[in-house]
């Protein structure tokens, strides 16, 4: 017998023993390649993600948790995911906060001497309590960190403090400025508070110098006085540290007709597209409906929603059947609260495994790839990257999520975060900026491709 017939022998009996199981369980990356262009040419042609997300953002427009637009959005939600054909469409009541921002937003330096009046441009961070009715007045103290207010102790008591750290330029992650600045809004009010300071205003959170304020979430701490507390644009900012370096004793005052309500009845949205095979198996894909009283919420988090969506649609137009149950998540009560995402993952739902937890809140810009925040779950995924090559959005990495399904994370359930390109997101974060007509439609409809072929991938290979 020949070398070459032998190794022929040799190669004929290790396919004979290699089980078929084996051989036919390996992920196969290119067997998705028609069915992802599949889905973007539908995603692109038909244009409905922008038709959607345009009728959420102008018949509704922004939807704070609380609000009666909040309640219209849930309404909206459940009767577009009957439209679409969507299988067992319900709503999961949520109690929510209920914080109103009222009609007075005011700062402005008083005149002194030949100096006249300047007013600057400020919002109410979302939870704060408002000033008296006439408003406050204090001197203002300049500070760049916790560490520098700390030192100052005593100097600040009495004082309106001003935290004036800007998100870092220098990260090509704006998500990762944005983390490392964005505990001066969280936690001014507090650190302000513990130094008797008596009252808060914080540099928006965006890398854009401009003249619109960036609401977001502040905390109190039930130990430490209450003191209000606001977004000042940063336009602003440079211009009161400005004057701050040139006069040390400057007062401002400021007013705020905020308050604080009773919390109300909401609720979670959800439909799905049940499984072929493991009905009992879920992958969720989820935004949050709720949004900052600013502008439309058409980024945060209207394009999360609308991704969410239009995965589904896609797959039910396409007559693409999972193997595992698809579901569509409306989150409330993502910007001031949570409770949306606590009370889904808190709640019994027997016969019932999420084996993955989908979310897109950083926007509906391009996509670029997923952050994956469970470590079997991304060897498991890895190998499908050349799917979303034509669209450029193969960038998988390990860790990522989101807030919503942070609570199911908790649990066990791997968690997944489309990223998209970031670097605009926070031009219009939580402001008047965030609005129908900074989506690019295009974009748009290729972040609910994305979701569509990843959700598809994961109910039928599993994780």
């Amino acid at each position: 017998m020949t070398k070459r017939k032998v190794n022929l022998v040799r190669l004929k009996i290790f396919v004979l023993l290699v089980p078929v199981s084996f051989v036919f369980s390996q992920p196969s990356p290119t067997h998705y390649d028609s069915v992802a262009r599949k889905i973007v040419f539908e995603a692109l042609t038909s244009n409905r993600s922008i038709e959607t997300l345009t009728e959420l953002t102008t018949m509704i427009g922004h939807r704070l948790s609380g609000s009666s637009q909040a309640a219209e959005a849930v309404e909206w939600a459940k009767k577009k995911m009957e439209k679409f054909g969507f299988e067992n469409v319900r709503l999961e009541p949520v109690l929510v906060p209920h914080w109103v921002r009222g009609g007075e937003e005011k700062a402005e330096i008083l005149s002194a001497g030949k100096r006249k009046a300047a007013s600057f441009n400020v919002t109410a961070l979302g939870g704060s309590i408002g000033t008296p009715k006439q408003g406050m007045t204090g001197e203002v103290i300049e500070v760049k960190s916790f560490e520098q207010l700390a030192i100052l102790g005593e100097r600040a008591r009495g004082k309106i403090v001003f935290f004036n750290r800007p998100m870092d330029r220098g990260y090509l992650t704006t998500f990762e400025a944005y983390g490392r600045a964005v505990n001066q809004r969280g936690r001014g009010a507090i650190e302000a508070a513990k130094v008797g300071g008596v009252a808060a205003i914080v540099r928006s959170m965006t890398t854009l110098i401009d003249d619109s304020p960036h609401t977001g979430a502040m905390g109190y701490s039930d130990t430490i006085p209450k003191i209000p507390a606001a977004a000042i644009s940063t336009r602003d900012a440079e211009r009161l540290s400005e004057m701050l370096t040139k006069e040390k004793n400057l007062k401002l005052r400021l007013k705020l007709s905020c308050e604080i309500l009773p919390d109300v009845e909401s609720a979670n949205v959800l439909g799905e597209i049940l499984g072929s095979e493991k009905p009992d198996e879920v992958i969720v894909l989820g935004g949050h409906l709720d949004s900052w009283d600013k502008g439309h919420g058409a980024h945060d988090d209207g394009a999360g929603c609308v991704h969410s969506l239009e995965a589904l649609r896609l797959l039910k137009t396409l007559g693409l059947q999972p193997k595992r149950t698809i579901r569509a998540v409306m989150f409330m009560n993502e910007e001031n609260g949570l409770r949306g995402g606590i009370s889904y993952a808190a709640k019994e739902r027997p016969g019932e495994t999420h084996i993955a937890a989908i979310e897109s809140d950083a926007g509906g810009f391009t996509p670029r790839g997923f952050g994956v925040g469970d470590s079997a779950a991304f060897k498991k995924l890895s190998p499908f990257a050349p799917v979303f090559s034509f669209i450029g959005a193969d960038l998988i990495t390990y860790g990522g999520g989101g807030a919503d399904i942070s609570p199911l994370m908790r649990n066990g359930v791997p968690g997944i975060g489309l990223n998209v390109d970031s670097h605009r997101y926070f031009d219009y974060h939580h402001s008047d900026n965030d609005t129908i007509d900074k989506v690019n439609e295009r974009e748009l409809a290729l972040g609910s491709a994305a979701m569509a072929i990843l959700a598809y991938i994961i109910a039928q290979e599993g994780l």
